[in-house]
């Protein structure tokens, strides 16, 4: 029960908080981001038609200076050029409570939300883990079939049967 030593990715984040989006509307072009190297996050956010994008390209950007800053600051050896984007989240703000006129002098209320956007950008880890996981050989149990395929074949009678039923 040996636990290999893990080595700790660093991550940068960024926020924006109160902006006058919702969330859903915002998380539209977070997902389009996520998991992606920076540049071609940046590309894609720069190129987006949604109204928030410039909001969610300027925190991103801020996450890449924050990446930069604290590796001089702190003597870290992070290449700012193998950052991905790990996390892209927006969360819920406060509501803003409104009155919209409504007929016979009555008043119908609505909410305008606001949304914190929160954007991780973290280093890519070298593909260590990986080769050493292909190196290992893959050993097959031979004549044993697979628990999908018993119940498969269990199922299929049924069918037939129930489509000679379904026939009469």
């Amino acid at each position: 029960m040996a636990k290999a030593a893990a080595v700790k990715v660093r991550e940068f984040r960024a926020e924006a908080k109160f902006q006058r989006t919702s969330p859903q509307k915002a998380k539209l072009v977070l997902d389009l981001i996520k998991g992606l190297r920076v540049e071609q996050a940046l590309n894609t956010v720069h190129f987006s038609t949604k109204r928030i994008a410039p909001v969610v390209e300027k925190v991103l950007r801020s996450a890449i200076q924050n990446a930069s800053y604290v590796s001089d600051e702190q003597g870290l050896d992070v290449d700012v050029d193998n950052l991905y984007v790990h996390t892209a989240v927006a969360n819920e703000g406060p509501r803003m409570k409104r009155i919209r006129p409504a007929p016979m002098g009555r008043a119908f209320r609505y909410q305008r939300r606001l949304a914190h956007i929160i954007v991780t950008v973290a280093e890519k880890k070298a593909p260590e883990a990986a080769v050493s996981a292909t190196d290992a050989p893959v050993k097959k149990a031979a004549g044993k079939k697979t628990a999908a395929k018993k119940t498969a074949a269990k199922k299929a009678p049924a069918k037939k049967a129930a489509k000679k039923t379904a026939a009469k």
